[in-house]
């Protein structure tokens, strides 16, 4: 008999590569994969504990699918990830419904895990995280044209705010030639678009190859024919080298879509983080980059409420957002996070004037993006096509400046033609809707 398992993966893209992998060893053990995980024998969640609305989530899916095995619709429930790597045997002890809680560390084990389950075993495996394995094979869960491809694990920078170091430890990657060598299997597989991640992309290769090699690996990524587009996430402002701009400027399948996690502007405050850069670097970095990536999308994130942000602060960050017009941003109140420097810091901001402060910088990127949208109108783009939304009744895409699951869609009409999810056409833009472009295949 076939048991049959079913995944549900939170958070972050780099936590659905490592779902991806949880998938490839369950068919590999003879385990039958369904998508609705409420179909399944054994459940599993992949979890997420970055701050604390990521935590609520991770709960809250436990506890309705801890619902289904009460029913007797599922018989065990599995929770990896990064709320059982953090919080280990309390997350059984607050939740007993669970059958099994293992660290990431323990993820090669899984196939194992999951049969001892089904006989009625408790387990809690907290081996090292650095047993995670970064290589193995993989089932996509993206559509077919795109995927991620997750260069490193773990992170060195120990942001005071950040619980991540804690979670998956040091800052590990991966050689060159096997991240090509998965580059090449996935493009054969039908991928037209790779997205490069870690946690600090910028900071590849420095623990392997004594400085980073990122602009190598993009370029080595570049001879990969089948793809079309190569995207990265997460560049941090002090890792921004002379090698890498150029890099992104002259390697036509690189698109010209930067990710900076910024976070704030204000000096004091970035230092107290553990983060460098003042107004003036960052604004000087940020014109540089625009002057040498001709038509560059630039993204960003910012915390409000960070502790003993001053109203001062907080209106240098409101007239830097103002002034420098991100053209995707994102931005957060402050999560205290316990056992991380911050947590214990002295002028811990309230909920209320974090949120307020997250609402005005939403508010005014909100306002930018409109005006971008507008100044889109009459202009012609290359749409990577996603699909048909019956509701609208039109197809819609992503532009080279907009990247999965994070930015937005252009929406279009293609008359008789009907293209396909997964294939690039022009588009002239002669609309917005909020701040989405609206607009007709050429």
């Amino acid at each position: 008999m076939k048991y049959k398992v079913g995944i549900v993966s939170l958070g972050c893209a780099k936590n659905q590569v490592d779902a991806e992998m949880l998938l490839a060893k369950l068919n590999k053990n003879d385990f039958e994969i369904v998508e609705d995980v409420a179909m399944s024998d054994a459940a599993i969640i992949n979890t997420c504990a970055f701050i604390e609305p990521a935590k609520q989530e991770s709960i809250e899916e436990i506890l309705e699918l801890a619902k289904l095995k009460a029913e007797g619709q599922i018989k065990c429930l599995i929770v990896t990830g990064c709320l059982a790597e953090r919080y280990q045997k309390d997350v059984m002890k607050q939740m007993p419904e669970i059958d099994a809680c293992v660290g990431i560390g323990a993820n090669d084990k899984i196939a194992e895990i999951i049969k001892n389950a089904l006989l009625g075993e408790k387990q809690e495996i907290f081996p090292p995280k650095e047993e995670l394995k970064l290589e193995g094979e993989r089932i996509q869960s993206t559509p077919r044209h795109y995927a991620y491809l997750k260069i490193a694990d773990g992170c060195d920078n120990h942001c005071t705010y950040c619980a991540i170091p804690m979670i998956r430890g040091r800052y590990r990657s991966r050689k060159i030639e096997d991240l090509v060598k998965e580059a090449k299997w996935l493009a054969e597989g039908g991928v037209k678009e790779l997205i490069v991640i870690a946690q600090d992309t910028s900071y590849y290769g420095t623990d392997i190859y004594g400085k980073s090699e990122l602009p190598k690996l993009l370029r080595e990524l570049c001879k990969v024919e089948e793809l079309k587009w190569i995207r990265m996430l997460y560049c941090y402002p002090e890792r921004i080298t002379d090698e890498l701009i150029d890099t992104i400027a002259s390697e036509d399948k690189i698109v010209k879509y930067l990710d900076l996690p910024l976070q704030h502007c204000n000096k004091e405050l970035l230092k107290v983080m553990n983060r460098k850069g003042s107004y003036e670097e960052l604004s000087a970095l940020i014109k540089k980059l625009r002057d040498r990536i001709p038509n560059l999308t630039l993204r960003s994130t910012f915390i409000t409420g960070f502790p003993g942000e001053s109203e001062e602060q907080f209106e240098e960050l409101s007239r830097f957002v103002d002034e420098i017009k991100f053209n995707r941003m994102g931005c957060f109140p402050y999560s205290q996070e316990e056992d991380t420097p911050a947590a214990k810091l002295p002028d811990q901001i309230d909920e209320d004037i974090k949120q307020k402060r997250a609402e005005i910088i939403f508010e005014q990127q909100q306002a930018i993006m409109e005006n971008y949208a507008e100044q889109s109108i009459g202009s012609e783009v290359e749409v990577l096509v996603e699909g048909f939304d019956r509701y609208a009744e039109c197809y819609f895409g992503r532009t080279a400046g907009d990247c999965p699951e994070v930015d937005g869609n252009v929406f279009f009409t293609a008359g008789e033609t009907k293209p396909a999810s997964g294939s690039f056409v022009k588009v002239k833009i002669t609309d917005y809707l909020g701040i989405e472009p609206v607009g007709e295949m050429i």
